[in-house]
């Protein structure tokens, strides 16, 4: 960036609690998902967004954007393909790296009701092998929702880790209503259900 930006930041709430949101002119930096509601996994029917109208001329054009995608996500994720992606300006997205490159291609490719494993996202980045760098970099997703790092799971079918808690995890891709025959990427795996919780101790392929 030429410059430092200025930021502006929007508190709404959700089914998962309140998501703090920040953006500059350029776009949003960050979606922090501050967890303080524990989701419940058979409740889909989300509440409204109670500051979505509220002030409207206070935001930022990225911030109106990205409070009206995630209004649409919890209330009507059909409407989600006629919304524009909100601007994006995180420094990471600034320069050319793996992360960056591995972001990209899990917002691009991996669609609303579909998963992709560490590996698979990996040979899509275009680096089969990097399945643990796939993990570092979803560990440092900026914007988690709007780039969908729950939706990487691991080969076996189990969750795997998600920086907000998997049982957050869980309700989003309960929420997406992932269909069961549907192939969950180009030469993926299967679509269908919630993939089963990591056993207790088992972490040999979590990066898988």
């Amino acid at each position: 960036m030429d410059k430092t930006c200025e930021m502006n930041y929007k508190v709404v709430d959700s089914p998962l609690g309140e998501i703090e949101i920040s953006a500059c002119e350029q776009g949003v930096h960050e979606i922090r998902l501050h967890g303080r509601k524990t989701p419940d996994a058979g409740a889909m029917e989300a509440p409204p967004l109670p500051e979505l109208l509220g002030c409207p001329g206070e935001m930022t054009a990225p911030l109106k954007q990205c409070v009206a995608w995630l209004d649409a996500y919890f209330h009507e994720p059909a409407a989600l393909k006629d919304l524009p992606l909100p601007a994006i300006h995180h420094p990471v997205f600034q320069r050319d790296s793996f992360t960056r490159q591995v972001l990209w291609k899990l917002l691009k490719v991996v669609r609303l009701g579909e998963t992709v494993s560490y590996r698979q996202l990996a040979a899509l980045a275009g680096r089969p092998r990097a399945a643990r760098a796939v993990g570092g970099a979803m560990r440092t997703n900026p914007l988690p929702i709007l780039i969908p790092c729950h939706r990487v799971v691991c080969s076996s079918g189990a969750m795997g880790n998600y920086s907000a808690g998997r049982a957050t995890k869980e309700w989003l891709l309960a929420h997406e209503g992932r269909l069961a025959e549907k192939p969950s990427c180009p030469g993926g795996s299967r679509g269908g259900g919630i993939p089963r919780p990591q056993p207790a101790g088992g972490t040999e392929d979590l990066w898988e």
